[in-house]
């Protein structure tokens, strides 16, 4: 009882700690200080980096000049990348136009969330903002924002970079953090279970024991006093020293596993069981990034007719080159023979590699991240299109998933890097040096319903409105032209034990996207099944 009681005074320390931190809040023209269990729902709090989150919230402003920003959410659901989170684009703007975020008290806006659930990869809300004139060019799209997921920060979840502020929307019991959590319960591991069940033998002995010797001197007169008397006299058959010693025990093994060096940051919430480490005998995992560690490796390219693995990338790198490059003279009929089949090829193997190198959400850091982001488009001044030639190459990639790290990785060793990116564009360094930047008008993230992921982007140099969609296999194959190689190649693959993934695109026109782009809006602005909605286009 003394070594639960001190599991319960350690929850208690520690609820209290995270009870008692302070945080920033926002009130009009001022900040002040608050505790994190006086937050209410429609307080704007200020997030520092590594700060905890002290509830559900919507992201409103962040250090960052684009308005993104990272956060570990290893402690809501086990997962160690960091995920990528926006703010409103209008609030964002709005505090970065005035320069103080106490401004936000002087814009008419609402919020609508949907009611408090489980689930903490979906969100639905709107913001609306209602001192602006929704039927201007210019404020319509400011007026009403579509809110999903990518701008939510849950309770639990950690700012991994610079600061940021947000608009509580749940607290306490509503928060996707408790309501995905259990209540606490005893827990008791096999040793426990197994001395229980000998103590009940051992006792069921004794008794035994004391009858026979009772039977054998005779049950006559107080014959009942004997068997006390013996039950007495055989009782250290049962070792209640050893649950005493095992109890110590635990608490010296759980001191040591806090203490261990190669274990750091290790916190021991329950003394129960720390024994049951050692009793292991299989570990089942359930996610393959858990068995690979997050550390994906691209390894082969199928373009249907040729494959690339490995050990023939040079001839990848080489054909990218010869694509971009200038085009050389034309000989004698054969060598233009060649080379129009090799034309062909290359063509097909660039427009592979520009579809992993745009379809992502991946987002890379260089040490002139913060230069790059003031770099307007293509057309503008000499300056400008000087500071573009000079950006850096990134240092490291971030994402919310190891395979698009992996692929756009891939892509920066035979050539295509990434090198800018934000919410409305992003920039690629071609193999012949050059840059090509395209403005994002809409990305469809990976979801476990659709198994595929999506982005639009129209290229600033050519006007090109290209999709780019990738996913399974068992997905893309009813959404691409038919190809009769495509699932046997798929299956190929997959028994030699890889990871299958099909890219495709399409050219659109003006006019379809633009009949797109509104039906999208109006689905993504409702407030009932809009994933349905939103998925059926």
């Amino acid at each position: 009882m003394i070594r639960e009681a001190v599991d319960d005074i350690g929850r208690w320390s520690r609820d209290r700690d995270v009870n008692m931190a302070i945080y920033g809040k926002y009130v009009r023209n001022k900040e002040v200080s608050v505790m994190s269990s006086d937050i209410k729902v429609g307080d704007l709090i200020r997030l520092e980096k590594n700060q905890r989150v002290p509830a559900d919230m919507i992201l409103i402003w962040t250090s960052d000049r684009n308005g993104s920003c990272f956060i570990r959410t290893d402690q809501l659901d086990g997962e160690t990348d960091w995920k990528l989170r926006y703010a409103i684009p209008t609030t964002h703007a709005f505090v970065s136009r005035t320069g103080h975020p106490s401004s936000l008290w002087d814009m008419e806006a609402q919020v609508y969330a949907e009611a408090p659930r489980q689930s903490i990869h979906n969100f639905e809300g709107t913001f609306v903002r209602t001192d602006v004139n929704p039927t201007s060019p210019t404020d319509s799209e400011a007026s009403e924002v579509s809110l999903n997921i990518d701008h939510t920060l849950w309770s639990n979840t950690v700012l991994a970079t610079g600061s940021a502020i947000g608009l509580v929307i749940y607290t306490g019991s509503e928060t996707r953090a408790v309501m995905n959590s259990s209540r606490v319960r005893t827990k008791r591991g096999k040793i426990d279970q197994e001395i229980n069940n000998i103590t009940k033998l051992l006792f069921c002995i004794l008794v035994l024991l004391a009858l026979i010797m009772v039977a054998l001197k005779g049950f006559s007169g107080s014959w009942y006093k004997y068997w006390w008397r013996f039950v007495v006299l055989f009782s250290y058959i049962i070792p209640l020293a050893l649950r005493v010693n095992m109890d110590l025990a635990k608490i010296v093994y759980s001191f040591m596993i806090m203490r261990d060096k190669s274990l750091p940051n290790c916190l021991v919430r329950n003394t129960n069981i720390p024994e049951e480490l050692g009793r292991i005998c299989y570990l089942m995992s359930d996610k393959t990034g858990t068995l690979t560690q997050n550390e994906m490796v691209f390894k082969k390219l199928h373009l249907g007719s040729v494959a690339f693995a490995s050990d023939s990338m040079e001839e990848v790198v080489q054909g990218l080159r010869n694509h971009f490059t200038a085009g050389s003279t034309i000989g004698n009929l054969s060598d233009q023979l060649t080379r129009q089949i090799r034309r062909t090829t290359n063509e097909r193997m660039a427009d592979a590699v520009l579809a992993l190198a745009i379809c992502h959400n991946v987002t890379p850091m260089t040490e002139t991240y913060s230069n790059a982001g003031s770099i307007d488009v293509p057309g503008g001044e000499s300056k400008e299109a000087m500071a573009m030639v000079e950006l850096s190459d990134p240092i490291g990639y971030q994402a919310s998933s190891p395979d698009e790290v992996a692929l756009v990785s891939w892509t920066a060793t035979v050539g295509v890097t990434l090198v800018f990116r934000d919410l409305h564009r992003m920039r690629l360094r071609l193999p012949n040096d050059s840059f090509v930047e395209y403005e994002i008008l809409n990305l469809f993230p990976f979801s476990s319903e659709s198994k595929r992921m999506g982005i639009i982007v129209r290229d600033y140099s050519s006007k090109r409105i290209i999709f780019y969609v990738k996913g399974a296999d068992t997905v893309m194959s009813s959404l691409v032209s038919y190809v009769d190689w495509l699932e046997d190649e798929a299956g190929n693959l997959a028994r030699e034990g890889l990871r299958t993934l099909v890219v495709a695109s399409r050219t659109l026109t003006e006019e379809q996207y633009s009949d797109f782009a509104q039906r999208y809006h109006s689905a993504k602005m409702s407030l009932t099944d809009r994933v349905e909605k939103c998925s059926q286009l």
